[in-house]
C-alpha cells in the first residue's frame, strides 16, 4: 500500500493536535480541582534548557503547519511572538487555529509533494535541504511528535491525571475491539 503525503501529514497532525487539546482540557480540570492558577503549568519545564509547556504546544502547531506549507508550496506565516501561549485556554485556541488551517488544505495541493525540493533555513548559516517525502519523514514528524510527547510528559510530571490511553485516545482516534 502506498500512502500519500497528505495522509501522512494532515491525517497525523490533526488527530494528534486534537489529542493535545484534550490533554489541555484535563490539565485545566486539574488546575481547577486543585484550585491553582494555570500559569505555573504553562511555564513548566522538564529541564532548565527545555521549552516550557506553552512553547511545546506552540512548536507542535508550528511543525504541523510548516510541514504542510512546505509540502504544498504555500507561503509560511512568520512565527508568533509567543504572546498566545500564556494560558491553557490560549493554547487550546492556538491548536484550534492550527487545526482549522490544516483542514483547509485540499488534496490537490499535495500534487508532486514527494519530490518537491524543500529548503529550510536553520540556526546560523545552516540550511536543511530534502525532498518532500524525506522532509516529512525525517524532519517534520519527529519534531512534531517530540513536542507533543514532551507536552504530555509535562502534564504527567505536574500531576495531571492522564495515561497512555489519553495520548492514544483509545475509543476516539483508534477503534479497539
Amino acid at each position: 500500500m502506498t500512502l500519500c503525503l497528505r495522509t501522512l501529514s494532515i491525517e497525523t497532525f490533526i488527530p494528534m493536535l486534537k489529542t493535545l487539546a484534550a490533554l489541555l482540557d484535563k490539565a485545566s480540570a486539574h488546575a481547577s480541582a486543585k484550585n491553582f492558577d494555570d500559569a505555573p503549568l504553562v511555564d513548566a519545564r522538564l529541564a532548565p534548557d527545555m521549552y516550557t509547556l506553552g512553547q511545546q504546544v506552540m512548536m507542535a502547531c508550528f511543525h504541523a503547519e510548516e510541514a504542510v506549507a512546505r509540502l504544498t508550496g504555500a507561503s509560511l506565516q512568520p512565527p508568533t511572538d509567543g504572546a498566545d501561549h500564556k494560558t491553557l485556554d490560549a493554547l487550546k485556541e492556538r491548536i484550534a487555529r492550527a487545526v482549522a488551517q490544516l483542514e483547509k488544505v485540499n488534496d490537490a495541493a499535495f500534487a508532486c509533494a514527494e519530490g518537491r525540493n524543500v529548503i529550510t533555513p536553520l540556526f546560523g548559516n545552516h540550511v536543511l535541504e530534502l525532498n518532500g517525502a524525506d522532509f516529512l519523514r525525517r524532519w517534520s514528524l519527529p519534531h512534531f511528535y517530540f513536542h507533543v510527547v514532551t507536552a504530555y510528559d509535562l502534564f504527567r510530571h505536574n500531576g495531571v491525571d492522564i495515561g497512555k490511553r489519553d495520548f492514544l485516545r483509545v475509543g476516539d482516534a483508534i477503534h479497539v475491539r
